[in-house]
């Protein structure tokens, strides 16, 4: 999966576009006890996310790939290609 767009939503919950057109939600939250997301607990930090096509990456050095997202998202629009 390629992320062609990205927005930090509420509770921390990112809303992820798919090249292929899915467009879900995926939930950061269980992994803010991990040492290397613990800044994203702040929502000032969480809120510095970017998209890097296969993946994405916070300003304190946090990333996740495009696979983790994939396997963990809650698509609420399919693809019209499907």
């Amino acid at each position: 999966m390629n992320i062609t767009d990205l927005k930090a939503g509420n509770d921390w919950q990112l809303i992820v576009t798919a090249d292929d057109g899915r467009v879900g939600s995926f939930d950061v939250g269980p992994f803010l006890n991990g040492p290397v997301f613990q800044p994203l607990r702040s929502r000032e930090e969480f809120l510095k996310v970017s998209n890097g096509g296969y993946f994405i990456e916070w300003a304190c050095g946090a990333d996740l790939s495009a696979d983790t997202i994939e396997a963990r998202w809650q698509v609420f629009s399919p693809s019209a290609l499907v």
